[in-house]
């Protein structure tokens, strides 16, 4: 161990462990920015409940904008998959400046405010679907990007030795937020108020998301809390469980470093495909409910609980993987989000409400839970410093799952909803699958490590 002492408006000092990460110690939540880290938990996850509608709510809208503007139904299937195309592609660009300087976490949130007031205000007053495209599509799109990666970054950073729990908590912010206007858009909003309804919406969330990230703020460079040892097992028993089960990355990785382990590649390729399951039943479990002949009352209600479950099952998740480990749980959500595309169609043929909520829930737990467990395990792999470009590479998956809503609607005409869903059904369980060859960069799988041929004998000592 080295220990290197340097000035600070708090003291403060580096420790390194076997593996060559550095350990700022020493400073607390207090010195650096004048109030508990827990803030840092309350207002991302109050800034991401700020964008959830756009994504989650949306659809619910579908009818009345096709009546009040006179857009087809594929058009609003494919300005969800605009929106959340440039919600992906912004995370990569927005996390190098953000690490770099450039763009404090104040700023990306008041720009991820404007996007959201513009979204809203497009969709009341755009002259052409064009226009909505840009405004919702685009700009909106990219403000909700910003503000997701600023939001669970955030969490990662003040909360290094117990993550997964406060990252599925401010994570499913950005689900169980869009409740209550999924009931405001499907029961309230009509032909005749619909400006009025989406302005209303449009500058109350913009607000949000502006004051929770007035008050955000990054903690220095390799910061450590300084009641946690790094070096040693911590007395906290949870934070120890936590990092027994998900220790912390053996270096700071750079984007580089971080793409030549392969790692990063695979965790695409499996949020790629989950999110995409995800993002498809958001965009088409209202139409199998009406299908099967359930009322649209009904059907806001299944998509409603489907939200509250994507939402809390976010922050369960992430409490159990800081309990039994990260790559499990994501193993087994994916399995749960495959199986229960099955349970949907099967609902829904035999035309049971009960079990049609059900299994709604149940997908709406394994779509929502995937998201935390990729976060929290970036951080896990990489280290704290670059996450923001590292998770913004691996996010950006999003750019070919947010197909799940324009290309849904193609595979649903082709084959039909049953058809559709079960191939998302087998999308995620093979996901599941890619999960098993996910191992931390730089540590030794149990496997590969040998027992000693001389162990120390009793006799010997």
């Amino acid at each position: 161990m080295t220990t290197t002492e340097a000035p600070s408006a708090a003291p403060y000092r580096e420790v390194t462990d076997r593996n060559g990460r550095v350990y700022r110690l020493g400073e607390t939540d207090i010195d650096i920015m004048g109030r508990p880290r827990k803030w840092m938990v309350i207002l991302p996850w109050i800034g991401m409940m700020g964008i959830s509608s756009a994504e989650y709510a949306f659809a619910s809208a579908e009818d009345t904008l096709h009546n009040a503007h006179h857009w087809n139904s594929g058009h609003i299937f494919w300005m969800m998959t605009v929106w959340i195309f440039f919600q992906a592609a912004v995370a990569f660009p927005a996390g190098r400046l953000r690490e770099s300087g450039k763009l404090p976490a104040r700023w990306a949130m008041m720009l991820g405010s404007l996007g959201t007031l513009l979204g809203y205000l497009s969709l009341a007053y755009a002259p052409h679907v064009v226009f909505a495209y840009l405004g919702f599509g685009m700009f909106s799109g990219m403000g909700a990007g910003m503000v997701y990666a600023t939001c669970v970054n955030m969490v990662g950073k003040w909360y290094p030795e117990r993550k997964g729990g406060k990252t599925g908590f401010v994570n499913g912010g950005f689900a169980y937020g869009s409740v209550p206007f999924v009931f405001i858009f499907t029961g309230y909003m009509d032909v005749g108020n619909f400006r009025w309804v989406l302005v209303s919406v449009g500058v109350f969330l913009a607000a949000v998301v502006a004051v929770a990230g007035f008050y955000f703020k990054d903690p220095p460079k390799n910061w450590w809390p300084a009641s946690i040892d790094p070096l040693n097992p911590p007395d906290d028993p949870r934070a120890r469980r936590s990092l027994e089960k998900n220790p912390p990355a053996v270096k700071q990785y750079s984007p580089m470093e971080a793409l030549k382990t392969g790692r990063v590649a695979l965790m695409w390729f499996c949020l790629a495909c989950t999110s995409g399951v995800n993002i498809f039943g958001i965009a088409f479990q209202v139409d199998i409910g009406k299908e099967a002949g359930f009322s649209a009352g009904i059907v806001a209600t299944a998509m409603s609980f489907k939200a509250i479950v994507n939402g809390t099952g976010r922050g369960v998740i992430g409490w159990l993987s800081d309990r039994y480990g990260r790559k499990q749980c994501l193993i087994y959500v994916c399995v749960i989000l495959g199986l229960a595309q099955f349970g949907i169609i099967w609902s829904a043929g035999i035309e049971s409400l009960p079990l049609f909520l059900v299994f709604s829930a149940i997908s709406g737990f394994g779509g929502g839970a995937i998201f935390p467990m990729f976060a929290a395990m970036t951080v896990d792999y990489f280290g704290e410093n670059n996450n923001a470009t590292n998770y913004g590479m691996i996010y950006s998956s999003k750019l070919v799952s947010g197909l799940g809503a324009g290309m849904g609607s193609v595979v649903v005409g082709a084959w039909g909803h049953s058809g559709a869903f079960t191939l998302a059904g087998c999308i995620s369980l093979f996901a599941g699958f890619m999960a098993l060859f996910l191992h931390p960069p730089g540590r030794p799988r149990n496997k590969d490590i040998e027992p000693n041929p001389y162990p120390i004998s009793r006799e010997a000592m």
